[in-house]
């Protein structure tokens, strides 16, 4: 079990480069400690806090699920804790599993699978294993800045195309060209796409929301670069954040289909658990004349309730402010020729299960 350190020396507007402004105490944790000021001297907190990075020594690489909501039931996830720093990102409260906190810590205190590569070799060669698309990105971003130092989404794609086996790849960072000569070569034999998520085209409103993920002209020109070389893309606007994004909902769409995106999604804001409450402070922070304003349209489209966790209703939400979202994405999908499904047609009668390496018998001559 991991300990969690609640830093007491986050700047009032937070450090640079890192989205939340807070690190929350773990909801897992029942021992609590709060800094208290004892009159000594204390040098000023640095404007920005470096990323610490420890192996995970998981035993199983696959994750599975059963939601109704997304178009995948198996998938990878080469790391925990995500350094882009969105502050948005639902996948915030899995970081108080490992006893860390949803704020900051998600940011900087990340875990990688260092065995990723063997564990997935491992298990595809399993006697009972049935061939279905991977989703790599489910759960935090496999092509997030660490990616390019340790490679270990690379390492599972490697395993993928040996395998021949298909996988579908969610990202917000440009860095997934670095894989293109395995992409494309899987591409070709309709084994791989890629969805590229774009929340703003404003550069001041990105860096606060997503501080360390690619620049959106950036994902756009890997768009692009990825159809060209014959990649199915796809463009997810997500999340949608009323009153602060959603007015650019047909410029993502029209935006990623010049650059080649021919399938397109979106999701609206999610908001659970410590996100909440990240998510507020945030609003009050960076946009403090319209808080209230924002959170009353997302509990509108939420039921009266910051969150909804409902199957079928989590991704979209309820009522007319979130029918009126819908609406403008069919409508625009529609005029784009855009398939506004998320549902990814990859082949799986290619698959080879990988060769075990076995030891040389001895003949007894």
């Amino acid at each position: 079990m991991y300990s969690s350190r609640v830093s007491t020396d986050i700047p009032p507007a937070g450090f640079k480069g890192r989205g939340a402004l807070s690190n929350p105490h773990n909801r897992f944790d029942h021992q609590r400690s709060e800094g208290v000021d004892d009159g000594w001297y204390r040098e000023e907190p640095q404007g920005s806090i470096a990323t610490t990075l420890s192996p995970d020594t998981t035993r199983s690489i696959l994750s599975r699920n059963d939601s109704p909501d997304i178009p995948f039931d198996q998938s990878i996830n080469p790391y925990r804790g995500c350094e882009h720093g969105c502050v948005f990102c639902y996948a915030r409260p899995t970081h108080a599993y490992l006893g860390f906190s949803p704020g900051i810590d998600f940011e900087t205190k990340l875990m990688f699978k260092a065995d990723a590569a063997r564990l997935l070799r491992s298990e595809l060669a399993r006697p009972g294993y049935q061939c279905r698309h991977i989703m790599l990105g489910a759960n935090t971003d496999p092509y997030q800045p660490v990616e390019r130092q340790l490679g270990v989404t690379r390492a599972v794609l490697e395993v993928l195309a040996e395998t021949r086996h298909p996988v579908a790849i969610t990202t917000r960072s440009a860095l997934v060209l670095r894989d293109l000569d395995l992409l494309a070569g899987m591409a070709r034999d309709g084994l791989a796409s890629v969805f590229l998520s774009i929340t703003t085209f404003d550069a001041d409103l990105k860096r606060k929301l997503e501080p360390r993920s690619a620049s959106s002209t950036a994902r756009l020109a890997a768009m692009r670069a990825l159809a060209d070389a014959g990649v199915p893309v796809g463009v997810m606007a997500a999340p949608m954040i009323p009153a602060v994004n959603d007015s650019e909902l047909e410029e993502i769409l029209e935006r990623s289909a010049q650059a080649g995106a021919r399938r397109a999604g979106f999701s609206l804001v999610r908001l659970p658990h410590e996100v909440k409450d990240l998510f507020r402070e945030w609003l009050q922070q960076h946009m403090p004349d319209r808080a209230q304003h924002v959170m009353s349209l997302i509990q509108a489209a939420r039921g009266g309730r910051d969150n909804d966790p409902r199957f079928g209703q989590r991704m979209l939400g309820t009522g007319a402010w979130a029918q009126l979202l819908a609406d403008r994405f069919r409508l625009a999908a529609r005029r784009l020729g855009m398939r506004s499904d998320r549902e990814v047609m990859l082949r799986t009668d290619l698959f080879r299960p990988p060769r075990q390496d076995m030891p040389q018998l001895e003949l007894g001559l």
